[in-house]
């Protein structure tokens, strides 16, 4: 990962201006230095060091295995596609409604949440290994805790990302634009946008926790039912509701904040949290 980002950041200048490509050259950094992180992690797993060695007789594609990754997969896949659909639909309101400014600040206000949302997502992806390893090996008051840990580590983080937006918008505008109209205006679209984004922990851990017991299924529909089912309707529709207009858009993702999360958390908790306590209630008997 560091291999990838230090050199991206070394041939983006070279690229953009020294060999005058422009955009172009962005976007050639870009695919060397992942061709290179690539490269780096063959060369390590073809290495006695890595524990487990690729040989190219265990290449061959078995369907079973490939069926469970592809439906582990999907959840994340899931994510990324209705996130780029909602991001179309959002653009497009806010074309209608507010204009290109308006537009400038939710590309700020995206650019912002993959940089907060990032060490949530490691967290949440760190944990799955524990999980999925502790859960076939039936201990299950090792899953409870682990389940508990990344819960209170990842919404508590979320809630002080929160507060920090939600008091310093400013500040956050300001390392993207300097334009006095967009921080002006982005001011109280980023505080509506960002409003109770603590609530994202609770989806992020109960997604995580359901791709880890492989119930891939509840995964997928989660992550369909927060940005399909929620945003996007709610998107096109709220800005019509009285002179709500271009705020309507930013006031979809805290109302689809706490329904989604608060489903899918509350499902987690009912359909495998609860159920492995009593599990444990039951051994503890015995």
């Amino acid at each position: 990962v560091v291999l990838g980002a230090v050199l991206n950041i070394i041939l983006d200048p070279l690229c953009i201006f020294s060999f005058h490509l422009g955009v172009k050259g962005a976007a050639i950094a870009s695919v060397l230095s992942q061709l290179a992180s690539a490269v780096c992690i063959l060369w390590f797993l073809a290495h006695k060091q890595s524990g487990i060695m690729l040989r190219r007789h265990a290449l061959k594609l078995q369907l079973c295995y490939v069926k469970k990754i592809l439906m582990l997969g999907m959840s994340g896949f899931v994510m990324a596609i209705t996130n780029s659909a909602v991001q179309v639909v959002c653009n497009a309101s806010l074309q209608q409604y507010g204009g290109d400014v308006y537009i400038s600040i939710m590309t700020i206000i995206n650019s912002l949440r993959e940089v907060i949302t990032l060490p949530a997502s490691g967290i949440t992806n760190a944990a799955q290994p524990v999980l999925g390893y502790n859960y076939g090996a039936h201990k299950d008051e090792r899953v409870l805790k682990a389940i508990r840990f990344m819960s209170v580590v990842v919404v508590a983080y979320m809630l002080l990302m929160w507060l920090f937006v939600y008091l310093t918008p400013t500040f956050f505008l300001h390392i993207f634009s300097s334009d006095r109209v967009i921080v002006k205006r982005g001011i109280p679209a980023i505080q509506l946008y960002y409003f109770g984004y603590f609530m994202m922990g609770f989806q992020f851990s109960g997604q995580s926790v359901f791709v880890a017991l492989n119930k891939s299924g509840q995964a997928i529909f989660f992550s369909l039912f927060r940005k399909v089912i929620i945003v996007i309707p709610l998107t096109l529709w709220l800005p019509t509701v009285g002179q709500l207009g271009v705020m309507g858009v930013f006031l979809a993702e805290p109302i689809s904040n706490f329904i989604g999360g608060g489903c899918s958390y509350l499902t987690m908790y009912l359909t495998v949290y609860k159920k492995l306590k009593n599990d444990c209630k039951a051994k503890e008997e015995v």
